[in-house]
């Protein structure tokens, strides 16, 4: 099992959706860690708020800045998604600084934890000192 962390890109639209999609088909609704993945309807739409929310500056209101990233494996197929909240405000204080999601027929092989432990360099790139 090999894989790595990408930010989202036009690029990967099509896997994207496809990504989304399986959820859908297995009664999912809801994408955790996706910053509203399952609630946008327009790629292009979620793609600008994703890019948004990664500056103090461009930060949807009642959001916080959050960097969102794809798992993608050795074939660069959508794994899983994971974002990192860099602080919490009430609504996450019980949610924590992360949110994942693998895709369903990618379950149980391990790669939550992988996508877990590749976003630990990051949170601390960033200048935070635990996660919750």
């Amino acid at each position: 099992m090999k894989i790595r962390l990408v930010r989202p890109t036009e690029q990967l639209k099509e896997q994207a959706i496809n990504f989304r999609q399986e959820f859908f088909d297995n009664h999912e609704m809801v994408i955790n860690g996706s910053e509203l993945l399952d609630k946008t309807d327009q790629y292009e739409d979620w793609l600008k708020a994703v890019a948004a929310n990664t500056s103090i500056e461009t930060v949807s209101v009642n959001w916080v800045v959050t960097d969102t990233f794809f798992a993608v494996d050795e074939k660069d197929q959508i794994i899983g998604i994971i974002d990192l909240r860099h602080t919490l405000n009430d609504f996450l204080k019980n949610l924590g600084n992360c949110g994942y999601s693998v895709r369903p027929s990618e379950r149980r092989k391990g790669y939550a934890t992988e996508m877990l432990r590749l976003l630990l360099p990051i949170a601390k790139d960033a200048g935070m000192k635990e996660l919750h």
